[in-house]
């Protein structure tokens, strides 16, 4: 058998023994790869930090802070940031409001909250596993206690020592196997309590996140930027108004433009047509009234009064 290096490139070899499972009863060797964090962009938690390649399937949190704490006796480890936790990982709930200036305007970016502490739906799985040569960084709670976690590792591979993965911690992890889906049926049917639980949190942030929102367009409505421009936003400078307000304000500009109707000569034109058109249509009523007048004057004929009728007025003048 091939001897195994020390180290690949800036990585450090450690072989970890795998124990023999029911659906795999052979023992296996499991190579994990670590050196210290170096990103392209730092954070004040890199110098602290070392980056693992191909992670065993089945880590935990647990399983990494028992390697550097127990297992190797190296320093204690903050937290774990796994591949997958780190690409789905999003803004909390009240995300920043990061104003961006430039040459002529300002603009201002707000975060979505996609995701929030506390308001997620309940798990369906204990735990999370990953897929094969995934990667994860485990941050210490000081330089001092990476270093020696390093210093640690070099001896380990030095010496060729294999530690056993997982060895001391079988009670504090969830069981795999037919245990696991047995649990996962079961949490597939959470409690109401815990569902109305999620949903109010979440709608409590989603409602904090909208105010944020507001507060940020109607800064940008009101203040001039370094040139002493007004960001247009949605809903205009003064932001949406009710019916009311609107029809309010669209009286009081009609007033304001009553004294510039003669302003253009079109204007003049149109006036002028719009006061013949009055006049033509009620010359045209007019001659319709004479006609009917015309037409009623032949139907009735002026009676001849009788005698009786001649006495009664003559009686009723007086002498």
């Amino acid at each position: 058998m091939a001897k195994v290096p020390l180290r690949i490139s800036d990585y450090l070899i450690l072989p970890l023994a795998l124990r023999p499972q029911p659906s795999f009863p052979t023992p296996a060797t499991h190579y994990l790869y670590l050196r210290p964090h170096e990103p392209k962009i730092p954070t004040p938690d890199t110098p602290r930090s070392l980056f693992l390649v191909n992670v065993p399937f089945d880590a935990t949190e647990i399983h990494i802070r028992h390697l550097f704490a127990t297992q190797l006796g190296g320093g204690r480890v903050e937290r774990v940031e796994f591949e997958d936790s780190r690409s789905h990982s999003k803004p909390a709930v009240a995300p920043s409001v990061q104003t961006k200036k430039g040459r002529k305007r300002k603009r201002t970016e707000v975060e979505s909250m996609d995701q929030v502490e506390g308001a997620e739906l309940p798990a369906v799985w204990d735990r999370e596993l990953h897929h094969s040569g995934s990667t994860a960084v485990a941050v210490f709670v000081d330089r001092a206690s990476m270093e020696a976690s390093l210093k640690a590792l070099k001896k380990t591979a030095k010496e060729r020592r294999k530690i056993d993965w997982g060895e001391g911690i079988e009670d504090k992890v969830p069981s795999l196997g037919s245990a696991r889906y047995f649990n996962h049926h079961k949490l597939r049917y959470p409690d109401k309590s815990s569902l109305l639980e999620s949903i109010n949190t979440y709608m409590t942030a989603f409602a904090s996140l909208e105010a944020t929102r507001a507060q940020a367009l109607a800064r940008q409505r009101s203040e001039p930027d370094e040139d002493g421009f007004i960001t247009v936003t949605k809903g205009g400078r003064n932001g949406p108004v009710r019916q009311e307000e609107a029809q309010e304000r669209a009286e009081k500009q009609k007033e304001k433009q009553k004294g510039l109707d003669d302003f253009y000569r079109f204007q003049t034109r149109e006036k002028r047509k719009e006061r013949a058109g009055e006049l033509m249509r009620k010359f045209e009523e007019d001659k319709e009234k004479v006609r009917r007048m015309r037409e009623r004057r032949g139907r009735f004929r002026v009676g001849v009064p009788d005698r009786r009728s001649v006495s009664i007025l003559i009686e009723d003048q007086p002498e």
